[in-house]
């Protein structure tokens, strides 16, 4: 049973990262500032699958990034822009109306088939 809950559980998280970051990164941060920001906030994230995460997404266009050389240790900023910005509000939408779905959903149906 634990087996197969962590791997759904891997599965239900994926998608929620995507809008995490896309929501965190409206505000520009880098890769390993997100990457505290994201477990900060429940979003239990490895490094070796964010960063590929954080390309992917610059590569679709739903994030741009610079480099800021200021201080000793050049980092990588990203930011979520205008298509990402979109993409954040369906994806929220869309988790709304299937949060309001699961949450209608008889928790135990037996029960429920008898009332």
């Amino acid at each position: 049973m634990a087996e197969a809950f962590e791997t759904h559980l891997q599965e239900l998280r994926r998608g929620t990262v995507v809008l995490a970051c896309l929501q965190l990164l409206r505000t520009p941060g880098y890769g390993y500032g997100l990457l505290e920001d994201l477990q900060r906030t429940g979003f239990d994230t490895e490094a070796n699958t964010l960063y590929p995460l954080l390309r992917r997404l610059e590569k679709q266009g739903h994030l741009t990034s610079h480099w800021n050389t200021d201080e000793s240790r050049p980092r990588k900023f990203y930011q979520t822009s205008r298509d990402g910005l979109q993409l954040a509000e369906a994806m929220r939408t869309e988790w709304t109306k299937l949060t309001d779905a699961i949450d209608s959903l008889p928790e135990d149906p037996l029960t429920d088939e008898k009332n």
